[in-house]
């Protein structure tokens, strides 16, 4: 089944000029870009956007992270592609992330890891809508 899920390459990722490569690894995979664009995070955006882990020690930092450079925002779409995304991203932490993943090859940290990828069907949709409101609401995705 065709699903949709958000990828971001992230500011770490932007910075050491890797979202060719990153990109390039998506297409390799199969994975199409249906919408993308690059933007500039805001503090009050991060914030809302990852406001799972308010109560968690490394939000501020994560904010921060997230919104000191730009980020390349994508929906991409394939069968399984949440599933399929996770596996080619990695884990979360480089050092456990398994070979020949995203994660693996680029990633500095646990949170400077290159790439997020939504975790859900759920997750999905409300990260799509986030920052792709009309794709969300044209291709069903906005209950």
């Amino acid at each position: 089944m065709i699903e949709y899920t958000l990828a971001i390459i992230k500011p770490d990722a932007i910075k050491r000029h890797l979202i060719g490569k990153i990109i390039s690894r998506l297409e390799e995979n199969q994975f199409t870009i249906e919408e993308m664009k690059l933007q500039h995070l805001k503090i009050p955006d991060a914030q809302s956007f990852y406001h799972m882990h308010k109560e968690k020690p490394f939000f501020s930092s994560l904010c921060a992270f997230m919104t000191s450079y730009p980020v390349v925002l994508m929906v991409l779409s394939k069968e399984n592609a949440i599933e399929e995304l996770r596996k080619l991203m990695g884990a979360t932490d480089p050092k456990a992330a398994a070979p020949n993943t995203i994660r693996k090859e680029f990633a500095l940290n646990v949170e400077q890891n290159s790439i997020h990828g939504s975790d859900s069907k759920d997750s999905a949709r409300r990260e799509i809508a986030f920052f792709f409101l009309d794709f969300a609401e044209t291709h069903s995705l906005v209950y």
